[in-house]
């Protein structure tokens, strides 16, 4: 078996490599962390999670770790409501919208915005989801700076939150622990302190609330 490993899974519209800076901090920080990349537009929401799960399994790990940024959050979710029979590990949602997206909403009203979100987004805003995934230690990252395409380009959208995801959209029962930082939605992809929080919760279950 191998050693233990950390995933990062990317958001919507973009590639693994945006993920790189969030790896290297991670494995600064003495984690064996690799990025996961997957069709964000084009694939439902299970197909990824049944990809992302067969992935997990080549790895031949005894603990997998998950770190998934937005849309890359939903898909580690599906995933673990999926397949039961998995290697444990922790999970980090830095800005995932578990509750629902505003701007996913507003997008999906007409069909050129639906098709923009892409299938595994449209497929997580029609369903209902788990409150529990057993097993599991999960711990949320929110942003609070909001700055954005979504504060931007879309109206109502609610606050505080990163300029794409509301605070009160992260928000999971389940979940361990959370903590909101002044990031903005694409500034978590490059903050050194999304990355030491990220950090402490895949090696504490927990965060370190006395540093920011």
């Amino acid at each position: 078996m191998g050693a233990e490993r950390a995933v990062l899974v990317h958001g919507l519209w973009v590639h693994a490599v945006l993920m790189e800076v969030q790896r290297r901090l991670l494995a600064r920080a003495g984690f064996d962390a690799m990025s996961y990349s997957y069709s964000s537009v084009r694939a439902t929401l299970t197909e990824n999670a049944a990809r992302l799960a067969q992935f997990a399994r080549s790895l031949a790990a005894p603990v997998v770790h998950w770190v998934g940024h937005s849309l890359g959050g939903l898909v580690i979710l599906q995933m673990l409501e999926q397949e039961q029979a998995l290697p444990p590990g922790r999970v980090v949602l830095q800005g995932v919208p578990s509750r629902g997206s505003h701007p996913g909403r507003v997008l999906a009203r007409n069909a050129l915005g639906a098709r923009v979100l892409g299938r595994s987004m449209r497929e997580w805003l029609e369903r209902e989801h788990p409150e529990r995934y057993p097993g599991r230690e999960i711990g949320i990252i929110a942003g609070s700076r909001g700055l954005g395409l979504g504060r931007l380009l879309i109206r109502g959208m609610p606050a505080p939150g990163d300029g794409v995801v509301a605070v009160a959209e992260t928000a999971l029962q389940c979940a361990r622990d959370s903590i909101v930082l002044p990031v903005s939605h694409s500034g978590m992809l490059f903050s050194r302190a999304i990355a030491r929080q990220t950090a402490a919760f895949l090696r504490d279950g927990r965060f370190d609330h006395g540093a920011r």
